[in-house]
């Protein structure tokens, strides 16, 4: 008798919806810890600086984290396609476990920003593999519902980690943030190693493309280096930036010429021409980065502008959080029961556009009550353009190419995060070097001083939000509406 490969879908045993539902949440505490740790450090940095006694690289605390992170990503969702999601998730929480304890044991701070880079390394796979596990799991019509989970999770830890970070760094010691993720990385360790036995298995024999693969890591490292130390540790027009960026050119010219030439590449090429998976990553993409980029540039603004304390400012985003996470709930449910499911995302995303036209134009003048309005307008305005665009990509590729889909997608929306994050850092801060700008709300008002000239900085910005979203819009109302599968394929 022929045992069926684990691969085949036929020789799954289909799971009830409370067997799907217990490997949902077993997976959640992964994407807690992977989102936390991004912007855990962020209001703590002043402190771990005057702990350690170093403070002229100390943007690498926050850096380090984000270049490994973004990187790995690409190299977890072949894994996992090769090897299954279980071992590839296992090893990220490995790796984040390691780097966790490293941190925490940090005496100074090269080591702590080896701790990080390390966390980074399996940080990659904490949020890429849960998203392509729940692909795994449910159809691309039901898969909405489920993704509102991760949406929440990732948007509440997310806008959670400053506030953990400062409150641990201000009243105990800087290295619990660290010592903290140790019992959740165990607890996730355990959980996922259990309740991922039960995962269908769609992975097919592949082979990695390992020059494919080291191109890819070096080009995005070196492309975030100089987004990430541009106008800070080196000016732009330093020859270190200038001989860098030529480096990262020539690299992505690498990785695109491997990925014509190579057997298999690393991101297979019908994923890449697929004008569904294109446009929908690409307004996730945008979109994704643009709120990242209001969530680090409105408290500063608030402060600098306004006047507002940090704890102030920081608690007027919490509108803008709760509501993305209420909206992409809705969202959700509405699109397993709608056919055109682009049209809510496409209205919401009009008020997207017309609140950061509204705060451009009322920039110095304002009132926080018309602020908190603005924020809602923009919670709900992006909440439902995620869910949407996740699972039309998810609903366009097939179940094993899922891993190296999903990385794809949570890689391209990091660089443009990032990218969106150096640009707007020239627009603010470009005549401040050696400012973080992930790091620089508690110090906005003093490094501008005038509120009118700050002002004038942050119209420009909010107009550039503006065209972003326009830019998530056009892409989505040119996405083919391809009807949701109502099983796994």
């Amino acid at each position: 008798m022929t045992t069926p490969a684990a691969g085949d879908p036929q020789a799954q045993k289909a799971l009830t919806h409370r067997e799907t539902m217990w490997i949902v949440a077993g997976v959640l505490l992964p994407v807690f810890m992977g989102s936390m740790d991004q912007t855990v450090v962020s209001s703590a940095l002043p402190t771990i600086g005057a702990s350690l006694g170093a403070t002229s690289h100390l943007s690498w605390v926050v850096a380090a984290n984000l270049l490994t992170a973004t990187a790995m990503t690409p190299l977890y969702g072949k894994i996992s396609d090769i090897h299954g999601r279980r071992l590839s998730l296992l090893l990220a929480i490995c790796l984040f476990l390691c780097g966790s304890l490293i941190a925490a044991l940090a005496v100074n701070l090269p080591m702590l920003i080896a701790g990080r880079a390390i966390q980074g390394l399996g940080g990659g796979g904490l949020i890429s593999i849960p998203m392509t596990i729940l692909g795994d799991l449910v159809a691309p019509k039901q898969r909405a519902r489920y993704y509102t989970y991760f949406s929440i999770t990732y948007i509440t830890s997310g806008m959670l980690g400053p506030i953990y970070g400062g409150f641990i760094s201000q009243h105990l010691h800087w290295s619990l943030i660290f010592w903290s993720n140790l019992p959740l990385a165990i607890g996730s360790l355990l959980i996922t190693s259990r309740l991922l036995r039960r995962l269908p298995r769609y992975e097919r024999k592949h082979k990695l493309d390992f020059l494919g693969a080291a191109l890819i890591v070096l080009a995005s490292s070196s492309c975030m280096f100089v987004m990430n130390a541009g106008g800070r540790a080196y000016g732009w027009g330093s020859p270190q930036i200038i001989g860098l960026t030529l480096v990262s050119v020539l690299l992505w010219v690498g990785f695109v010429w491997r990925l014509r030439t190579a057997p298999e590449p690393l991101v297979p090429l019908n994923i890449l021409r697929n004008p569904i998976v294109l446009r929908a990553n690409i307004s996730n993409g945008v979109g994704w980065a643009t709120v990242t980029t209001l969530n680090i540039y409105l408290p500063m603004f608030l402060q600098a502008v306004h006047g507002l304390s940090p704890s102030a400012a920081g608690l007027h985003l919490v509108m803008l959080m709760t509501t993305v996470n209420f909206s992409a709930l809705v969202s959700a449910q509405i699109t397993a029961r709608i056919t055109h499911y682009k049209y809510p995302p496409l209205f919401s995303l009009t008020l997207c556009i017309g609140a950061c036209l509204y705060l451009a134009l009322h920039t110095q003048t304002i009132s926080m009550f018309e602020f908190e309005v603005v924020m809602v307008l923009i919670g709900l305005g992006f909440g439902p353009v995620a869910p949407v665009t996740t699972v039309a990509m998810q609903n366009a590729v097939e179940l094993h190419q899922m891993g190296i889909a999903v990385a794809t997608s949570t890689f391209g929306r990091s660089l443009m995060a990032t990218g969106l994050i150096a640009v707007y850092g020239v627009i603010v801060l470009g005549d401040l070097p050696g400012v973080d700008v992930r790091s620089a709300g508690a110090l906005a008002t003093s490094l501008f001083g005038d509120p009118a000239q700050a002002a004038a900085h942050f119209r420009t910005i909010f107009l550039a939000m503006a065209g972003a979203f326009t830019i998530s819009w056009l892409a989505l109302a040119m996405m083919e509406e391809k009807p949701l599968l109502t099983e796994r394929r």
